[in-house]
Order: structure tokens, then C-alpha cells, then sequence
């Protein structure tokens, strides 16, 4: 394995679209959502072990996750852990990374990836990541992974590709598109241009940091500032005081989208962000009428449900159709899937009017 090669997980989101079982204190990545026996971050560390060195690790949580990371990859030392005081998105959480890896390695690439998707065929995806970092050998470049569309799915974002400038299995970038609407989804999934962005980026270290130079200065500053800190005891306290400073801004809008040497490898291997209810229920096994159902359950005149319950419970549903039913601990769920969107907007209600213990 190349030693220069390294893996960043980012894993601080609160998964507040999977409520009731997501919850603020054991957020989406730490459960096993999909019912497959393992959480997803676990999945996500296994299905890079066979090309990154175990040591060249990194997660990218907030503070009050490190303990769960711990539990579910024990195998990260506790350097390898990279604890935010508190939530301001990918980019000054990619830059903490970038600027850590490349104090210890200067000839760093790094591999970027989200702690919660799914992916089905791993080998194919290992080929693809692999490829990135190859083609980092002779191309100084920012490297997005692109999903080849099978539908004009309105819930991800697109990237534009330009035909006329090709490397190998790689094309320069044209356009970002953040959630179109349908008809214009449909344009796009037409056109054979326009790919899915996965959230996966590849590139080395210090061309990342020269893009914070480029493109989000103010951000680059905090973290240069503390530059002597990385790899020491000064580090969690440094970054400490410098994070309230960040500003709140993606990767995608702060960087990708404006930078001048972005190229995407786009593919095929069973992706998908598992980003809602309804991508759970797309992803899931079903039964005769069409529902997808976690737990132990009796159904009755329903069809096409995703229902989840928790061990130890027995649910009875009768005349249901089209519905997501969710029950965890101190909280039920019971939303039509064609509203499922209003989820983020409950779960802002239940705090504002039952309080935090129920979020």
C-alpha cells in the first residue's frame, strides 16, 4: 500500500432527516439503519482498509462523537481522531484535515469521504478511488467522484462534465448544480452530460490548501495560524479557539465551484447517499405488498410503507399505504413519504415545543 495515500471521514452531521431513530446524541453514521449488521461509518473504515494503511486514518467528528467513533472503529488511535468543538461544515472541517496530514506528510493525497453512504460493489469502488490517486500522479488537480444517473433524482446535486477535455477516465468539470427540479433533472439525466456528485473528493494535501489560499482566505488564515500546533499536545486546544472564528461554508461552495482544475472520474458501483426515509426504503428488502419493514411486524391491508421498530416491540398496521412509520425510545413517527421533506421541520417543532430530549 502507498504510504503517501490517505482516508478522511467526515462524521459530524446529527442525521436530523432520520428522526425519530437519529438522534443528536447517536446521530445516522452510528447506526444500522439498513439493518446490515454494521453501522456506517464501520462499512465506510472496512471498505477502504485494502487501500490505505491502517495508520493513515482519519476521522473528522464533533467533539461530543469522538467516544462513539471510538466504539465503532477501536482500531483509530486517539490522534486519528479529529474532534470539532462544534459544527461549521466541510470546508474548515476538511481544512483541519488537510493541514494535519500534510504537517506530518507534505507528499500527502487524501481521499474525502462522507461517514454514511452506501455502497454495493465495494471492489468496483476501490478500482475508481484507486484511479484518483494514480491520476494524481501527473495531474495537479481537484478529483470529485461523479455517479452515473438512473433516474433524475431531485434530492442530489449534478456535475456537469466538458466532453472536449478528456484524461483517460477523467473529465474536467464544467458546472456544479446543486437540487434541481424534476424537469430539469430530467434534462440533465437526458443529456448524458450531467452526473450525480457523491460528496467524494480526492486530491493531494497541499493543493488543497493552496485552493483555502485561493478561494476561502479567511478560513485558510485560522488554520495556518496555528500551524505549529498539529501533532501536538497544543492541538485540541488550539483548534478550540480558532473553530467559533470559522465560517460556516461547504467544501462544494467555498472551493469545487470555483476552482479552475476540478475533474471528475464518473462510474457506476450501487452508490447512493442514503439520505432519507424514502432512499432507505429504495435500498431495502420488501415484502409481497411492497414494504419495507425493520422489526418485528404484522401487517394488514398496507402496502408500500417502510416501517421501523425497535427490539422488543411488536407493531400491528392496518390500512396503511405509502406511509413511513419510525418508533424509537420516546418517540413515533408516522409521515406519509411524499412529505417526508417536512421531517427536518418536525423535528425543529418537537424542540422548540416538547424540548431537546425528544431530538
Amino acid at each position: 500500500m502507498n504510504k503517501n495515500n490517505y482516508c478522511i471521514i467526515m462524521a459530524g452531521g446529527v442525521g436530523s432527516r432520520f428522526w425519530p431513530v437519529s438522534r443528536q446524541n447517536h446521530p445516522k453514521q452510528f447506526l444500522d439503519i439498513l439493518g446490515m449488521g454494521k453501522s456506517f461509518i464501520r462499512h465506510t473504515y472496512e471498505r477502504f482498509l485494502d487501500i490505505i494503511p491502517a495508520e493513515n486514518f482519519y476521522v473528522v467528528t464533533n467533539k461530543k462523537y469522538t467516544e462513539l467513533v471510538k466504539q465503532h472503529i477501536p482500531e483509530l488511535k486517539n490522534e486519528q481522531i479529529l474532534s470539532e468543538p462544534l459544527g461549521r461544515n466541510t470546508a474548515p472541517c476538511i481544512a483541519y484535515a488537510a493541514y494535519k496530514v500534510n504537517k506530518l506528510n507534505p507528499d500527502a493525497k487524501m481521499v474525502v469521504a462522507p461517514s454514511d453512504h452506501l455502497v454495493l460493489n465495494e471492489s468496483k469502488f476501490r478500482e475508481v478511488i484507486s484511479e484518483g490517486f494514480d491520476f494524481l500522479d501527473d495531474n495537479n488537480t481537484l478529483l470529485t467522484i461523479g455517479i452515473k444517473p438512473n433516474r433524475p433524482d431531485t434530492g442530489y446535486g449534478y456535475i456537469q462534465i466538458d466532453t472536449t477535455v478528456q484524461i483517460d477516465n477523467f473529465n474536467k468539470v464544467k458546472t456544479f448544480t446543486e437540487k434541481p427540479t424534476l424537469e430539469v433533472a430530467k434534462m440533465f439525466v437526458e443529456s448524458g452530460e450531467f452526473f450525480w456528485n457523491s460528496g467524494i473528493f480526492i486530491w493531494k494535501s497541499d493543493e488543497i490548501i493552496k485552493q483555502f489560499i485561493n478561494h476561502l482566505p479567511e478560513v485558510d488564515r485560522l488554520f495556518a495560524s496555528i500551524n505549529d500546533s498539529y501533532n501536538t499536545e497544543e492541538e485540541e486546544n488550539a483548534i478550540r479557539q480558532i473553530y467559533p472564528e470559522c465560517r460556516n461554508i461547504s467544501i462544494d461552495y467555498g472551493i469545487m465551484e470555483k476552482a479552475d482544475n476540478v475533474y471528475v472520474r464518473c462510474s457506476e458501483f450501487g452508490w447512493s447517499d442514503i439520505g432519507t426515509w424514502v432512499s432507505i426504503y429504495q435500498h431495502s428488502a420488501k415484502d409481497v405488498n411492497g414494504n419495507a419493514i425493520l422489526g418485528d411486524v404484522l401487517t394488514y391491508d398496507t402496502e408500500g410503507c417502510i416501517i421501523n421498530m425497535p427490539n422488543g416491540k411488536v407493531a400491528v398496521v392496518q390500512g396503511m399505504k405509502d406511509f413511513i412509520i419510525v418508533d424509537s425510545d420516546n418517540a413515533l413517527l408516522i409521515c406519509p413519504k411524499n412529505d417526508e421533506q417536512n421531517i427536518r421541520m418536525f423535528v425543529e417543532e418537537v424542540k422548540m415545543k416538547k424540548g431537546p430530549d425528544f431530538i
